[in-house]
């Protein structure tokens, strides 16, 4: 693309690190997850009216 056509766009050009690749389907913190995921089980969300 040109410079012209980058400035203009809508849409933000984001560039991943190929570093990351190795962090990925791993749980990189296991008991946070836990411990999220038992407040998020016993938490009472509000009922949605349609």
């Amino acid at each position: 693309m040109a410079i012209d056509q980058l400035n203009n766009s809508k849409i933000p050009i984001i560039v991943f690190d190929k570093k990351l690749e190795q962090f990925r389907g791993k749980t990189l913190f296991p008991d946070k997850l836990a411990k999220a995921n038992e407040i998020l089980a016993k938490a009472e969300f509000p009922k949605v009216k349609k």
